[in-house]
């Protein structure tokens, strides 16, 4: 089981935010500018929220709201659940199907150190099968 730290370090993006107060429509922008599905919501340093494509879609799009008049704030998700660089990643993935989410946080102390993703979990996933695959084949044919 590897750690989260592991997977950041392979994909060391800078981590995307929004302020509370800016507007739907500009953190969409952001989510397509940066090709993410979500976004770390930040007030002075601090995490108080993440906003996700599913938030836009469910609170502003399905209840026929602008995103240029509704503000982050109105639609993002509080009280986050986050993990540590230290997390395995088997962890995450138990934490995400369970409470039938697609990102997570990761806090070292205070500090927001980046953003991981289902998908960032299944490709590590499949890069370890593939791994051990090639490894059993190896020791097949030698």
């Amino acid at each position: 089981m590897k750690p989260v730290s592991v997977l950041l370090a392979k994909n060391p993006l800078p981590l995307c935010s929004v302020s509370p107060d800016e507007t739907v429509f500009s953190a969409l922008q952001l989510l397509a500018q940066r090709e993410v599905g979500a976004l770390v919501v930040m007030e002075e340093d601090v995490l108080v929220g993440v906003m996700s494509e599913r938030d836009y879609t469910r609170k502003v799009a399905l209840q026929g709201k602008s995103s240029k008049d509704t503000l982050v704030r109105s639609i993002m998700t509080p009280n986050v659940l986050v993990v540590t660089p230290q997390t395995g990643t088997r962890m995450c993935m138990a934490i995400m199907r369970e409470k039938k989410i697609r990102h997570l946080p990761v806090v070292d102390g205070t500090r927001v150190v980046g953003m991981i993703s289902i998908r960032d979990i299944m490709d590590d996933l499949i890069e370890e099968h593939e791994f051990t695959i090639s490894q059993l084949e190896s020791y097949i044919n030698s």
